[in-house]
């Protein structure tokens, strides 16, 4: 029987509610007897997948139409609600680690989620649930305030997902025109952008303040539940990105430049890939449904029949659409065990990137979804990025399905050239953040003239031209990730170091490398990201010349 999203009504939690089922966990763990242990553990995993397939349902309907009052009054409602949930979820996890016997815990619960949760206690007290519900009503705000963009492009009006197709076309004029219509956009609420990340900077060093931290960026890291790497490791790969990446993107654009005959490279022209233009989908939705149905067949039963649950319950949303939050994400019901899939299709190649992305981490999740505790069923964001990101390359043999007749090859260069100029982004993004929070107080000004800065040290191609906005230093402020998930974005260049290694893989045994990644997918978040790089077979990006192969093995692909 199949599961169907539109069945989904998880019981909506009240304080009343939460507090009631929480005194009875911790009245089952005080009396000491096992059985009534194993009673409460099994109840709190059961409640907290009730309450996580709830808010997920709450915030993904928000995002499919951010103007629906009723959407935005539940979304608000959840998110004033989640510091009680957080509050319970802590005093649970305090109460089982004051287990007299540490090894007994260990042996009962896991290392790893033992580890979990000593960091997990750290980010909380009822004293920052406040600005907690803050925090959280002030990521909304931003992200309806992108949604309500609506450009008038080459006669046509678009909301920012649906500017995709005139920055990529062939017509360089029609290019620089999309850019202006997308900067002058940010230009006229350039004050409420810079408002709102100023309250959620501060919001965030008061909340670590009030934790006991020197500043957030260590809260920062506990929040993403980094337990084997900290700020220097980090650093030490964006040098990495830096003395490798950076050089063989920079030499790709003037390959790029001298081939199109233009004096020099803007800013609108970095997304023309392809000088025969980027190659587009074969279709439309319905055709690219048809046809990844047919594509993930061929890569396994499991991904196949995997692929048709989603398809057949309703669990893709890949439209675009007027009120639709932009970007994708894939989130899941952990009451269901089925993941879902939100993204916005807009006819450019991106629509296959972040599909195939997506549906990496559901996979991922479809595959860990028996394991036992709501902890393990998701990985750590930085190992949950290899899911995503190796599904993108282990799809290469398959895109003469996916792309306009002629073109897998093409597509196949373009996506790794794109891969390969987002790594100098995605540590440029990083470490503006850490900037940012190591000085709180910086002014607006600072912080753009900062971007800049470290643009031009990771991005040093890099020409606005007439467009004052980003010239100044406003590029940042388009990156949702830095607004409503601080230091997150390096997850997506750490894991694309190791998604990159999938595909040098496959490209020397197939069907090995698509053995390791599900093998991989089904650990789930049984264990850390560096132990479940090496568990895959790969490099840590943390070694040194981590990028060292893939660097070379790229020059080779590219003929450079």
């Amino acid at each position: 029987m199949t599961l169907h999203f539109a069945d989904l009504h998880p019981p909506r939690p009240t304080r009343q509610t939460l507090e009631a089922a929480h005194a009875a966990i911790h009245t089952d763990l005080a009396a000491g007897a096992a059985d009534r242990r194993g009673t409460a553990l099994a109840r709190w995993d059961e409640e907290r997948r009730r309450y996580e397939s709830w808010s997920a349902l709450v915030h993904l309907r928000f995002s499919q139409d951010t103007a629906n009052a009723e959407a935005r009054a539940e979304r608000d409602y959840a998110d004033a609600l989640a510091p009680e949930a957080t509050r319970h979820e802590v005093s649970v996890k305090r109460h089982l680690l004051d287990h007299p016997d540490r090894a007994a815990l260990i042996a009962e619960q896991g290392a790893h989620r033992v580890r979990l949760w000593e960091m997990d206690i750290t980010t909380f007290d009822p004293a920052i649930a406040p600005a907690l519900e803050e925090e959280a009503r002030l990521c909304a705000e931003y992200t309806e305030l992108l949604a309500s963009a609506r450009l008038d492009v080459e006669g046509t009006r678009v909301n920012l997902s649906g500017l995709a197709p005139f920055q990529e076309t062939r017509d360089r004029d029609v290019r620089h025109r999309a850019e202006q219509a997308r900067w002058a956009f940010f230009a006229a609420n350039a004050e409420r952008l810079d408002g709102l990340y100023d309250r959620l900077v501060t919001l965030r060093h008061d909340m670590a303040a009030t934790l006991g931290f020197a500043s957030y960026t260590p809260l920062g890291y506990r929040r993403m539940r980094r337990v084997d790497y900290g700020p220097e490791q980090v650093a030490a790969f964006r040098a990495q990105v830096l003395e490798h990446v950076v050089p063989l993107v920079h030499r790709l654009l003037r390959q790029r430049t001298a081939e199109q005959g233009w004096d020099r490279l803007y800013a609108w022209d970095e997304s023309l890939i392809d000088p025969a233009g980027n190659p587009r989908p074969a279709g439309a939705h319905d055709l690219l449904i048809e046809r990844a149905t047919m594509m993930f067949d061929r890569m396994g039963p499991a991904l196949g029949a995997f692929f048709r649950t989603m398809n057949d319950g309703g669990f893709l949303d890949l439209r675009n659409r007027d009120g639709k939050a932009g970007g994708g994400f894939c989130t899941s019901f952990p009451t269901e065990g089925v993941p879902f899939i939100f993204a916005n299709f807009n006819g450019t190649h991106h629509d296959i990137a972040v599909f195939t992305h997506e549906m990496g981490h559901a996979f991922q999740n479809w595959q860990s979804r028996d394991l036992p505790g709501i902890d393990l069923l998701w990985p750590t964001m930085d190992a949950a990025e290899i899911n995503s990101m190796g599904l993108e390359f282990l799809t290469w043999p398959h895109m003469e399905l996916m792309v306009e007749e002629g073109a897998a090859d093409r597509y196949r260069r373009m996506h790794l050239i794109a891969s390969l100029a987002f790594l100098p982004y995605g540590v440029c993004v990083d470490h503006f953040q850490h900037e940012i929070y190591a000085d709180p107080a910086m002014s607006a000004e600072g912080r753009h003239a900062l971007w800049r800065r470290l643009e031009r040290l990771y991005m040093p191609w890099r020409d606005y031209g007439d467009l004052d906005y980003p010239a100044k230093g406003g590029r940042w402020q388009a990156q949702l990730h830095i607004y409503r998930l601080p230091f997150y974005y390096i997850d997506y260049t750490l894991a694309l170091c190791c998604a990159m290694q999938f595909w040098l893989a496959a490209r020397r045994d197939a069907d090995d490398a698509m053995r390791r990644y599900t093998a991989l997918c089904g650990q789930g978040g049984s264990a850390s990201f560096t132990d479940l790089v090496a568990s895959a077979g790969l490099v840590s990006p943390f070694s040194p010349g981590a990028l060292h192969d893939v660097v070379r093995e790229a020059e080779t692909v590219l003929a450079l």
